[in-house]
């Protein structure tokens, strides 16, 4: 494509097109999986094996929670105001019809925990120490499950009260609790330090491991199980929202409609217990890898050290994820660069992985970072990647306000508008009006992403092929069942994975499945 030395060129990427069963196609994967199954569906329905950890109560709502997807959820009747066609939403046609799985409700494993133990822990004053309690009570039970129990248990689910989500995150005010001391605070008041340091605004943290961590409940259940099997983190109040009401009458929280919810909570099950994803893209190129670069400062590092990792997703969808060496990486505010060896050491990790898979290395390798590649790790990336193997650099990053296109005067562009500034520089606005959907799903008008070619080991790639491949990453995030997401899966997922790789109970984990992360 030749640019004009004057003019700016605005082009569309094509809605990328979904696999289903039969090689069948459909941009929307709730319409793929309706009519015809998922692209990997065995002849006969699969049973999987599923545990629950919660309270008795959160137990009872995620088993009648699973009744109900037995069979077609309806979407509601349109609210005052709203459009009577929402071609947004789709009833859910059950679990079995959707996806070809089942489970039996009545059968699942039940790990039941005391909701005044929840309470408790959840009431200590120091929240690092709140949370590693609440965190133990979840983690040690699913340990002695597996210590006594033959049977493998394919994905656990956690059935979460709402004080733990209130309670168990970084920064939780956690007003109106009675707070109580913990063995933290006992241990301290024993050293005979605990007043003369408070009185400092000191908190003597020596010999204490709960301190290393950051204080999320999330993290830290995602980082133990990294080793035991996937988990799905899931409200009681997601599971059954009317029986969670305020004083005047009113749902505690807003949800979505409850076929929305059993479209995204089915399509994690799915994906966390098959060994193919529920869908893949149609358009991807054979031979193409795509990485996502992954950094994160560790918590309380008296060397400002960073972890390091690759995730990496190829052509069936799926994903894989690598963990690089720490290291002094940071450079900037938002910098991160690797040095040579950590930087050859963590690609080989991956190459290997595909060679593995395919018996033959990759053609293309796109490096999706959301900062530029310096010589040395550039270099090293390019030293990493055999002969034939086109190593390229991409930058995307989000952007404010600063850059603003519309339809027909006011209207939102688009979803896949772009506006080419030269060879290798472009903005795509992966959110838009998508007219399959007759809307515009967002809640201001769209912005779009940068997209910059960095840098290439052979020839470089024409900016209209990257962006149709970035199109199409934002289309297989599996933890959700939406038509597209605004960010492709290799920059969306970088910093919870970076925050789940940062906990001390990630140690050791090289290379694991993306569906452990999500």
């Amino acid at each position: 494509m030749k640019f004009p030395e004057t003019s700016l060129i605005v082009d569309h990427i094509h809605e990328p097109d979904l696999e289903f069963a039969f090689g069948q196609l459909s941009p929307h994967p709730k319409d793929g999986l309706f009519l015809y199954g998922p692209h990997a569906r065995s002849k006969k329905m699969r049973e999987i094996r599923v545990g629950v950890v919660g309270t008795t109560e959160g137990i009872g709502h995620f088993r009648s929670w699973s009744r109900k997807i037995q069979q077609v959820v309806s979407v509601p009747p349109p609210g005052k105001g709203e459009k009577q066609d929402r071609l947004h939403l789709a009833n859910f046609p059950g679990l079995e019809e959707a996806f070809g799985i089942s489970f039996e409700p009545d059968e699942i494993s039940t790990l039941s925990i005391p909701a005044a133990d929840i309470e408790k822990a959840t009431s200590i004053v120091n929240l690092h120490e709140a949370v590693d309690k609440v965190a133990k009570l979840f983690i040690d039970r699913v340990r002695k499950h597996l210590r006594n129990e033959e049977q493998a248990v394919d994905v656990w689910v956690l059935a979460l009260p709402e004080i733990i989500y209130d309670r168990c995150r970084p920064e939780s005010r956690r007003s109106g609790v009675t707070m109580a001391p913990g063995e933290f605070a006992r241990r301290q008041k024993a050293k005979k330090v605990l007043p003369l340091l408070v009185a400092a605004g000191v908190i003597d943290q020596t010999d204490e491991d709960i301190f290393a961590d950051v204080p999320d409940f999330h993290r830290r259940i995602k980082a133990e199980f990294l080793n035991i099997a996937p988990t799905q983190l899931v409200r009681e109040t997601t599971l059954a929202p009317e029986a969670f009401k305020n004083k005047a009458g009113y749902p505690l929280r807003k949800t979505q409609d409850a076929a929305t919810v059993a479209w995204n909570l089915a399509t994690g099950l799915y994906y966390k217990t098959q060994p193919k994803p529920p869908w893949r893209l149609a358009t991807i190129r054979p031979g193409v890898c795509y990485i996502g670069m992954v950094y994160k400062s560790l918590p309380h590092d008296p060397d400002g050290h960073a972890c390091c990792a690759a995730q990496m997703f190829l052509n069936e969808g799926d994903g894989v994820v690598f963990r690089g060496a720490n290291g002094p990486w940071k450079t900037g505010d938002y910098e991160y660069h690797l040095k040579p060896d950590a930087a050859k050491r963590l690609l080989s990790l991956v190459l290997e992985t595909y060679q593995e898979l395919y018996n033959e290395p990759p053609l293309e390798l796109f490096i999706h970072g959301q900062t530029y590649f310096n010589d040395e790790e550039w270099n090293a990336f390019c030293a990493a990647a055999p002969k034939g193997t086109n190593v390229v650099g991409v930058r995307i990053r989000t952007t404010g306000g600063e850059t603003k296109l519309f339809r027909d005067g006011d209207y939102p562009v688009l979803r896949g508008t772009a506006l080419l500034l030269d060879q290798q520089t472009a903005y795509l606005w992966t959110t838009g009006y998508v007219p399959q959907l007759d809307t515009y799903i967002g809640p201001e008008t769209p912005n779009p992403l940068h997209i910059t070619i960095m840098r290439s080991k052979y020839a470089t790639p024409e900016i209209r092929s990257v962006l149709e491949d970035i199109m199409g990453l934002t289309k297989i995030n599996y933890n959700s069942c939406n038509f597209n997401d605004g960010l492709p899966v290799t920059v969306r997922f970088a910093r919870m994975v970076g925050d789940i790789l940062t906990m001390g109970s990630a140690k050791g984990q090289e290379k694991q499945p993306f569906k452990y992360y999500v």
